[in-house]
């Protein structure tokens, strides 16, 4: 795998070669951050901290104030909803045409409209209740999801260009501020709310990611490419980049599938009182948040343990969900100390499975011939959000469903079997790929043998 042609890399990613200096200082990978890769870390962390804040200050009290309005639980549950499906429609088309948009606009104008949109959702309780109200709502949540898809795509691939050779360490170090922005959210909104009313957590909020704007212009650098040839369609359809897809779409599942059934499953069943429940969610959040770096820098020192990283992850998370409720079929018996420590194991193995996932699919789309630059980079971006924004809108939604029919104790356990499905299949796919290169390079040592022989012999005559 090569960026740029100036580079030279193992196969491992270990030894980086420049130009033609001497082997000593070939070897020498350098310690220090230059000034653009400084920059280009503080802008993805403010985006990851203010975007997940936007996202999260929902919850504690918007249900509520919109029930008031008119809304109903089913539109309420339509208007979180409808923000992974817009989404998802977004990162398509922004992958696609990041090279013809500019990375830094797009970029920037995510942010400066998702502070625009934050403030607009703390005006909407002045708007007249019922259908005008409900389609306010719509229309704000579909334009902070649009400006979110096109500021994650651009900064995905920005850091993926700025840092070639860590891409898995620095994604898993910036999750860090996404799970931070998902934590700090509700307890602040929350508190603000109680405090200054409806409108005060927004303004705040969204005046904050808007201060970030003239900031990221200033230092966030500017990349230039030329137009790719290659397509979603031809990315999507690599067997392996689809099974990496189905992996990334399952493990987002299981994130948003908590969203509306553990907070009802542990009220009902521990009695407790609902300040508490924020500190069960804290769990899978925290330990998320810890071990993606950790697992990011393993996916770059060690290449070849990504795809077993991803694997064993996936099998993990199901075996967690497995023991949430836990499943009837396992005669085990319900108990905080087991849901909380089932919530942080899976918070630890969906770090081991999602942060090698955007690694290992740049890396095949650069051995099936997608071109190094920009182009790839917006397209596997793309990608990825897109995945991900697939899950988040099925898993709640199936998870609402299962929850009222079957019960949270097996409505867990299918959606761990999601996870299950999705962690064999993508053994079998590498186990399958190892034995097809043994058996191409065994034809191959026969030759240069034979060759060898052949050489030799006239000698020994």
């Amino acid at each position: 795998m090569a960026f740029g042609p100036a580079f030279l890399f193992s196969l491992e990613g270990r030894v980086c070669i420049q130009g033609e200096g001497s082997a000593e200082s070939a070897r020498e990978t350098p310690r220090r951050l230059s000034r653009e890769q400084l920059s280009v870390l503080i802008s993805a962390a403010s985006m990851n901290l203010g975007s997940m804040m936007c996202y999260s200050i929902l919850g504690p009290f918007f249900p509520k104030e919109a029930e008031k309005k008119g809304a109903s639980n089913t539109i309420i549950g339509m208007i979180f909803g409808c923000y992974a499906l817009f989404e998802l429609l977004a990162s398509l088309v922004f992958g696609k045409y990041l090279v013809h948009i500019g990375t830094k606009f797009m970029f920037v104008a995510g942010m400066f409209v998702s502070g625009g949109v934050t403030i607009l959702f703390g005006v909407l309780d002045q708007v007249p209740e019922g259908p005008t109200f409900i389609a306010m709502c719509f229309l704000v949540r579909v334009m902070d999801a649009v400006s979110f898809a096109a500021a994650i795509t651009a900064s995905s691939s920005i850091l993926a260009k700025a840092f070639p050779n860590n891409v898995a360490t620095v994604l898993g170090s910036l999750e860090i501020f996404s799970g931070l922005g998902l934590v700090l959210g509700p307890p602040l909104g929350g508190f603000l709310y109680q405090s200054f009313g409806y409108e005060v957590p927004f303004i705040i909020l969204g005046c904050i990611v808007l201060l970030m704007v003239p900031l990221n212009m200033c230092i966030l650098p500017s990349y230039e490419s030329d137009p790719g040839e290659h397509s979603f369609w031809k990315l999507i359809t690599l067997p392996k980049i689809g099974l990496i897809a189905f992996v990334i779409t399952s493990l987002s599942a299981c994130f948003g599938f908590l969203d509306p059934t553990l907070s009802l499953f542990v009220l009902e069943k521990f009695n407790l009182p609902a300040g508490y429940v924020g500190l069960v969610f804290l769990g899978l959040a925290l330990s998320y948040a810890i071990s993606s770096p950790l697992f990011g820098l393993l996916s770059d020192k060690m290449p070849h343990l990504r795809k077993w990283l991803l694997v064993l992850g996936n099998l993990i998370t199901a075996g967690c969900y497995m023991l949430l409720g836990p499943v009837p079929v396992l005669h085990i018996k319900s108990q905080l100390w087991l849901l909380v420590l089932a919530l942080v194991v899976s918070g630890i193995s969906a770090g081991m499975s999602v942060i090698p996932t955007f690694p290992e699919i740049l890396s095949c789309a650069y051995e099936n011939g997608f071109e190094e630059g920009l182009s790839t980079l917006g397209l596997v971006s793309g990608l990825f959000s897109a995945m991900w924004s697939v899950g988040a809108f099925i898993g709640p939604t199936l998870g609402g469903f299962l929850l009222e029919k079957i019960g949270f104790e097996w409505a867990a356990a299918i959606q761990g079997l999601w996870a299950l499905i999705s962690g064999l299949a993508m053994g079998l796919f590498y186990l399958l790929e190892h034995s097809r290169r043994r058996r191409r390079s065994k034809p191959q040592n026969i030759l240069s043998s034979e060759e060898e022989r052949t050489v030799l012999l006239p000698n020994e005559i």
